[in-house]
């Protein structure tokens, strides 16, 4: 095996680079440092040489970094960061990537924040891991023939942002991307931003050029897979079901939300609708005051107040019992107990939307709040990368479908919800969206509030890596499905 790398390396004239290219060249398997460099007069450190490029995440930036490789393996770092690599970290690189025949390795890392030095593990990639921001860490061994080959696949791909998300995919055809849970070395954490505040990245409206462009890349991916699904593949329905006594079931899943589940009850019952609906709130065993809270509306018929008989139902089994309650109605209409309704003609304008597009599901727009109602960045969430010609494909590559979310009741009844606390929404419309057409309202009809109680807010890098795993094995069924179609 030749234990022989070339690394290449972004280069922005800062000192600590100096120090990452000591550290490499310190392993002993470091052959050459290319310093990727997107701004002119930069010098090249000492036995280092320059490369220049337009971005290391173009297309025509990645041709460049894959081109320049010579060796059998080539590190690709993906920003300006201090690298330091762990005890033999890449000779286990290169082991575990040439014992695999692997087209790409990766594998978990310390991050450094302010000083301090803390486990950063990552997930393990997967058939549907199709997000655009997947973590991979902050360096990457690639086999060079195999991405070589993958780069003569993704021929006539010319993106600005979206070149090494079309890279990876392409590699993913010809090999695996295999991940070493394994700290192998530390970097300096970039992204200090809670959780909370970076699940919101893909529908910021300043990143919609990069979206458009991760879109086309996974969209063509999906074609080359035989995973694309065609406009002309949907059903559409004719709701003439009688056998509901209500027109539309709002459902209400919550546990320990005193200081919100009185607004979102009210925002309920003050709808203005020419079809009769009700109200069904799913209350999880509360213990702090929420079924209280509840009981307060007890003179309003609409409302039907249901305790799981069950202690073991996450938010998808209270939405199952929801669902498959005798009152519930053709249409089962989705509200958190943080959120509320932006207007009394919100569920009026839900149900208009099914009865126009026919379709088995319907996803709204929504405003971001803080506690208090007030706006907060990025404002207005209108999930514009939704199309109908290609809303379905684009869907498994985003987190998210939206909000509210609308079904119809015999469609969701069949499903079934996953009973879990996170992604069971977005599984469920990634079902939906393979055989049915799902219905948009692209002006805001829903306040999401934003504040330290949401489930989301401050995760751990665990909690994060589990929710992400799970809505990759999400995608995963979901691909598979497509590909047995």
């Amino acid at each position: 095996m030749n234990n022989k790398i070339t690394v290449f390396l972004p280069y922005n004239g800062e000192e600590h680079t100096k120090r990452t290219v000591n550290s490499l060249y310190g392993t002993g398997v470091v052959e050459k440092i290319y310093l990727t460099v997107t701004q002119p007069g930069l010098a090249a450190l000492p036995n280092t040489e320059l490369l220049s490029v337009d971005s290391v995440r173009s297309s025509q930036g990645i041709k460049r970094i894959v081109g320049a490789a010579q060796s059998e393996w080539f590190i690709y770092v993906k920003e300006d960061t201090i690298i330091e690599p762990g005890q033999f970290g890449f000779e286990r690189m290169l082991y575990v990537g040439s014992s695999t025949k692997a087209g790409m390795v990766y594998s978990d890392y310390y991050e450094i924040k302010e000083g301090v030095s803390a486990p950063h593990p990552v997930i393990e990639y997967q058939q549907g891991s199709l997000r655009d921001d997947f973590n991979f860490g902050y360096l990457m061994l690639f086999n060079t023939a195999i991405a070589k080959k993958a780069l003569e696949n993704t021929a006539g791909e010319d993106f600005s942002f979206a070149g090494f998300y079309s890279l990876r995919l392409a590699v993913s055809r010809f090999a695996e991307l295999v991940r070493i849970g394994e700290y192998l070395y530390s970097s300096i954490e970039s992204d200090t931003r809670r959780s909370g505040e970076k699940i919101f990245d893909y529908v910021d409206p300043r990143n919609r050029a990069v979206q458009i462009e991760m879109e086309a890349a996974c969209t063509a991916h999906l074609k080359k897979i035989g995973a694309f699904l065609s406009p002309d593949q949907f059903k559409g329905i004719d709701f003439t079901d009688s056998d509901f006594e209500f027109t539309a079931s709002v459902i209400i899943p919550v546990r320990n939300r005193v200081s919100t589940i009185a607004d979102a009850v009210a925002s309920v019952l003050k709808q203005k609708t020419d079809f009769p609906f009700n109200l069904i709130v799913v209350d999880n065993h509360s213990t702090d005051g929420t079924s209280e809270k509840i009981k307060e509306f007890a003179g309003d018929k609409r409302l039907i107040h249901l305790v799981p008989k069950r202690n073991d139902l996450g938010i998808g089994g209270c939405w199952n019992l929801g669902v498959h309650h005798e009152k519930c109605g053709m249409f089962a209409v989705q509200l958190d107990s943080d959120d509320l309704y932006s207007d009394e003609n919100t569920l009026q304008t839900i149900v208009d939307t099914f009865k126009k597009e026919k379709c088995a599901m319907v996803i709204g727009t929504y405003q971001m709040t803080n506690f208090d109602l007030q706006e907060i960045p990025p404002g207005i969430i209108d999930h514009k990368e939704w199309t109908d010609d290609n809303g379905p494909n684009n869907a498994l590559r985003i987190n998210g479908l939206g909000a509210p979310r609308a079904f119809y009741t015999p469609v969701l009844r069949e499903i079934k919800i996953p009973n879990v606390s996170y992604g069971e929404d977005y599984g469920v419309g990634l079902a939906i969206s393979r055989q049915y057409k799902i219905g948009r309202i692209y002006h805001p009809v829903y306040l999401c509030r934003r504040w330290e109680g949401n489930s989301d807010s401050a995760l751990s890098v665990q909690q994060t890596n589990a929710h992400n795993f799970y809505k990759d094995k999400l995608r995963t069924f979901e691909l598979k499905a497509r590909l047995n179609l």
